[in-house]
């Protein structure tokens, strides 16, 4: 498909009346925006298959849907750290910021340096996607060693204290999906949601207590991954 006629698909499944209803019921606010579900994308995303060339001019239409469809036929492999730089800068929601960590970003060789590098950045959406990728993660390496989960943990706990309700949040999940890959993070996941509770920011109160929620139900569903160390038999642990 070339660019002209993937436009011309994206206005043909605009809907004006999408954009006022994002915004009011996901607080989804965007620039140039035209109306299109995220449903809607994926079905065109998998129509036109990955397109490096096709996700650039997309990208750089500035037309919102056209950036979100980027982000779901661009090669993983092909990223480079100057594109998720530009990209990133330009978040300006949760839908946006996590099409792009999930769907592309964590799976690429720069997941781990990002994710350890935007929790530190000022912008709220560029800090989430730190945190998104560190939740992302969690099931786009199923192979990865817990070593590379536990260097999270410092990163959960410092920012907990951040208000903002997309840094809360993805610091919240972060914290939840690492929880639940397998036993032993499991067990570093409760230990440091308990550290977090017993710092003062009411963020930090909110973060703890609802990951907690989750994490301590009896009948969780954990993991086991990577799987040469955790067998099925491990998982599911009393609590």
């Amino acid at each position: 498909m070339t660019f002209e006629s993937v436009i011309d698909r994206l206005h043909q499944l605009s809907d004006p009346e999408k954009v006022t209803f994002k915004a009011k019921k996901f607080g989804v606010v965007a620039d140039n925006s035209i109306g299109v579900y995220h449903k809607d994308l994926k079905v065109l995303a998998k129509e036109i298959g990955a397109n490096n060339e096709l996700a650039l001019q997309l990208f750089d239409s500035g037309l919102y849907e056209g950036r979100l469809l980027c982000s779901k036929i661009f090669r993983p492999k092909d990223l480079t750290e100057a594109l998720m730089e530009k990209w990133t800068s330009t978040f300006e929601n949760w839908e946006i910021c996590d099409s792009f960590c999930m769907g592309l970003y964590a799976k690429s060789k720069w997941a781990i340096p990002k994710a350890l590098e935007w929790p530190s950045r000022e912008k709220e959406f560029e800090k989430r996607a730190g945190f998104v990728i560190m939740a992302a993660y969690c099931m786009a390496d199923k192979k990865a060693e817990n070593a590379v989960f536990e260097q999270f943990f410092p990163f959960l706990i410092r920012e907990a204290g951040d208000d903002r309700i997309y840094v809360k949040k993805a610091v919240n999940w972060a914290l939840r999906n690492i929880g639940k890959r397998n036993p032993d993070l499991h067990m570093e996941a409760v230990k440091t949601a308990k550290t977090i509770l017993d710092l003062p920011a009411k963020s930090a109160q909110w973060i703890a207590k609802d990951a907690l929620r989750e994490l301590e139900k009896s009948n969780l569903n954990v993991l086991g991954y990577p799987r040469t160390h955790y067998s099925r038999t491990t998982l599911n642990p009393s609590l």
